[in-house]
């Protein structure tokens, strides 16, 4: 089966000045307030420099008790202090990648917040059905609740 490719957007206004939302992808007690895999006994190995990373793993239970191990593999590749985030991630079940994605997060100063600009080029290495619709809704529904997470994450 071919891969899938595609691009999300997704703007943002934030109440927090640019260099507070950086710190929100780059400070490892904020950035556990948001940003998670879903399922139990997660774990997180998280080293925010260029070249470092963030490991995240965890045990996903199904409604009908079938688990799947969970796990995303995130390398930063440029940080720009309240300006830029570029990292390339990968999401695995069961130890098959499921996607890959180079991330880009822009952030401007906005009447006191911040303008947050994501965006996320990702394949659908093994989609889930034949057309990768599935995953790219999980994908963008997945984005969006991280950010609705963000600002609460940053009043903490």
């Amino acid at each position: 089966m071919p891969s899938r490719h595609d691009t999300i957007v997704i703007s943002r206004t934030v109440d927090a000045a640019p260099a507070r939302v950086f710190e929100a992808f780059t400070d490892p007690e904020i950035l556990a307030r948001w940003m998670k895999v879903p399922g139990k006994g997660a774990t997180r190995s998280f080293d925010p420099r260029v070249g470092g990373g963030d490991t995240l793993t965890a045990v996903f239970t199904h409604l009908d008790g079938r688990e799947e191990r969970v796990a995303s593999f995130t390398r930063y590749l440029a940080l720009e202090s309240g300006e830029r985030i570029v990292y390339s991630y990968a999401s695995s079940v069961d130890d098959v990648t499921r996607w890959a994605s180079l991330v880009t997060i822009e952030l401007a100063a906005a009447d006191g917040g911040t303008d947050l600009t994501w965006t996320e080029q990702v394949a659908f290495v093994v989609p889930t059905d034949p057309t990768g619709e599935v995953d790219l809704a999980h994908l963008r529904g997945a984005i969006q609740l991280r950010l609705n997470g963000l600002p609460a994450a940053l009043a903490s």
